[in-house]
């Protein structure tokens, strides 16, 4: 990867991650948008884990103590089950099926967000659902976003609770999948060359971002994520 691709990735990572981290989601995707005719998907996807991290620790750090432990426990142990549940069927189940039923999924879940009223409840057997469909849709495609926030709209009126426990939710799953890459020497030099010349640019940029979700009052909130996951489903639909 040559230094100007470095640079205008270190750019769009400060636009997109700044997105992420007043909203919550879509930094990533919206990356990959921007730059995947210029460098190659996977190499995206393997420094995301960067800014991904960075999102998560800053805005947890910057932001008043909202997160439960054990809330957060319930989520990620029905997320590992469903984690090796998508293991399971990566190898005995076609996953270009999996992935339109998840496409459909998502779309339906941003459709009615959509047209919802600012507030409603998920069952708590439907959160179950998610949390276990969101670390499926993770083992197999590193996506679990559109879910996870889904869940947690359905679940918390707060628009600072919603962001933190994504980005707790988030972290821990990022934490293991960059322990993955650590044990398997998935990120190669060029990878920790760009991590490297724009991990502090990305710091400070991300660090002072933070303060942009304390402007973004409760409905508009809901309303952009609610409509990033209708594009999020709408755009895997298309790929399918």
């Amino acid at each position: 990867m040559t230094l100007t691709l470095i640079i205008a990735l270190t750019l769009v990572c400060a636009v997109t991650y700044t997105f992420e981290i007043t909203f919550g989601l879509a930094g990533t995707i919206l990356m990959l948008m921007a730059l995947s005719s210029f460098i190659d998907t996977k190499v995206l996807v393997i420094y995301s884990i960067l800014p991904q991290i960075l999102v998560a620790t800053i805005g947890l750090y910057r932001s008043p103590r909202t997160v439960k432990i054990r809330f957060l426990a319930g989520m990620l142990v029905y997320a590992s089950a469903g984690s090796l549940l998508g293991l399971y069927l990566f190898y005995y189940f076609s996953p270009e099926v999996f992935q339109r039923l998840l496409a459909l999924a998502i779309t339906l879940f941003g459709l009615y967000l959509v047209v919802a009223s600012r507030s409603f409840k998920i069952p708590r057997f439907v959160q179950r659902l998610l949390d276990t469909i969101a670390g499926v849709s993770q083992a197999l495609f590193g996506i679990s976003g559109p879910i996870a926030m889904t869940r947690l709209l359905g679940s918390f009126d707060n628009k600072l609770v919603i962001r933190n426990y994504a980005f707790a939710f988030f972290l821990s799953l990022n934490l293991i999948r960059g322990s993955s890459y650590l044990a398997h020497g998935t990120i190669t030099a060029e990878i920790t060359r760009a991590m490297l010349i724009s991990g502090p640019v990305l710091f400070v940029v991300l660090w002072y971002s933070n303060r942009l979700h304390m402007h973004v009052n409760e409905i508009l909130f809901r309303r952009v994520v609610s409509w990033m996951i209708l594009v999020g489903g709408v755009s895997l639909l298309m790929r399918s």
